[in-house]
Parts: structure tokens; sequence; C-alpha cells
């Protein structure tokens, strides 16, 4: 009878153990957070996305306004079509900047919006004309050390020449 007790009560925590794991992943997924409000629709074009992902988090001003829809390759013009579901109580100007951010170092990406100053707002179906590309680390870096090895050049010739 007693080892029948504690067979159930390792069963319960290893379901609810079980069950934790799977809102944590869902969680992490960005699943469990549902659109309740209408949307309307609007693309974005951009030359590199990093690693944003579908169901990216919108945000303005740190909250979550919208979440990325699909992200698709325009073969014509070599960039990312990003199309966005922006809710329906937040309406953004014409003019609005559409740019995509990392949480914290290495965290996930997302696309930013910032308001321009245009009164007329975005409609269902627009696209957002400015962009700015993600920022990509390994880029950065590559950067940074072409010009340390081209400073570390002109100055071995400028001593060279003396």
């Amino acid at each position: 009878m007693e080892r029948t007790t504690i067979d159930l009560w390792v069963g319960v925590f290893v379901a609810l153990g079980l069950a934790a794991i799977f809102g944590l992943a869902l969680k992490v997924g960005n699943l469990t957070s549902s659109n309740v409000g209408e949307t309307y629709t609007v693309t974005a074009a951009f030359e590199n996305i990093g690693g944003l992902k579908p169901h990216a988090p919108v945000k303005s001003a740190g909250v979550v306004i919208g979440r990325v829809d699909g992200i698709v390759f325009d073969s014509k013009d070599y960039e990312a079509k990003v199309t966005i579901k922006l809710d329906k109580r937040y309406p953004f100007p014409v003019d609005t900047f559409a740019n995509i951010y990392t949480a914290g170092l290495l965290g996930e990406q997302y696309v930013g919006l910032e308001a321009g100053g245009d009164e007329v707002v975005l409609k269902d179906g627009d696209k957002i004309s400015y962009t700015q590309d993600a920022v990509v680390l390994e880029k950065m870096i590559s950067q940074f050390l072409y010009n340390k090895a081209s400073d570390n050049k002109s100055s071995e010739t400028t001593k060279a020449a003396e």
C-alpha cells in the first residue's frame, strides 16, 4: 500500500514537471501570446534581417504592439520582405521608421517602430519606407579587425618611408 502511494506521488510530480517544461517552451518560442484585438498588416523591406524570425515581437517605446507575420526573400530587389501585423489600437504615421534590434547582447531580435510626424497613418497593406537593417555582430567584428589591420599597415608604410 505504501509503495503505490509513493509511485502515485512520483507520477504526479513527473507530470507537473513535464507540464512546466512544455509551458516554458511555449513562452520561449513566443507562442503563448495571442493577438486579442483586430490587426492590420504592413510590410517593410530590409537588406539584412539578421536572426529575425516569424512571430517575433514588434515594439514601440518598449511595448509589444504587434508580431512579425512572415518573412520572404524578394529576388527582384534582393531584400527580405517582412510582413508585420499591428494591433489596430495603435495607428502609426506613414513616415514611421522600422529598425531591427536585439534584446540584450545575444537575445532575440525584434522590430522596433519609431513614429514619424506625418498626420496620415499607415493602412492595411501599406509599406514602411524607412528601414534600418539588423546589426550583425560578426560583421562589426570583421570591420573592426579590417580597420585595425589597415591602420597597422599604413603606420608600417609611414615608418618605412621615414
